[in-house]
């Protein structure tokens, strides 16, 4: 976690939006340490798939269960069994709506972290890379790895994903006070483009 923090020092984060869960709220503590004052909120459409009676499994007897081939394989067609379980596509509703309505909310050039669980992660960039849930398992994302998603007014770029040691004050902005900053276009580079970092 140190090591995260050290790395998203140099971005000037505009907000930070939190899973409300305990480990994410002290993630959420470990980045703003020490940093001037940032925005700070508690989202719960950004926490944790709600699991129902699979809460609290060892994932060990879980992937006996005949559902764990649903998740797997079907995530669309996964509901969690009992009180309170929930189907994965909703929470990926969820979530890309959350995500998508702070981006609105902060504007086009701001820099914000979400801090959140590896499988709704995982399903916000299944979204941003116009893949199906069906298909959201064959993205890594590991504890404390960062991705990247700049929303345009057409379509998402996914910069980086399960990002764990790479440099990242290329999200420092430039400082331009003459002109406004033009919004960011929705054009793919053709060829690959001089990359993300210029």
């Amino acid at each position: 976690m140190t090591a995260l923090a050290q790395r998203l020092r140099v971005v000037p984060l505009a907000a930070v939006v939190t899973s409300p869960l305990q480990r994410c709220v002290e993630t959420t503590d470990a980045l703003l340490e020490g940093r001037d004052p940032v925005e700070r909120h508690e989202d719960q459409r950004v926490g944790e798939v709600r699991y129902g009676d699979w809460s609290g499994q060892e994932l060990k007897k879980l992937a006996k269960d005949p559902l764990w081939n649903v998740v797997q394989n079907h995530p669309s067609a996964m509901r969690f069994p009992g009180d309170g379980g929930e189907a994965m596509r909703d929470m990926q509703a969820r979530a890309v709506t959350a995500v998508r309505e702070w981006n609105a909310r902060l504007g086009e050039d701001a820099v914000y972290a979400v801090v959140s669980h590896g499988d709704l992660i995982k399903a916000v960039l299944a979204d941003a890379l116009g893949v199906h849930l069906d298909q959201f398992q064959r993205i890594v994302v590991d504890p404390a790895s960062v991705s990247i998603v700049t929303y345009t007014a057409v379509r998402p770029f996914v910069v980086r994903t399960n990002d764990v040691g790479g440099d990242l004050s290329f999200l420092v902005r430039p400082k331009n006070r003459r002109r406004r900053r033009r919004a960011a276009s929705s054009d793919a580079a053709v060829g690959g483009g001089p990359g993300a970092s210029a």
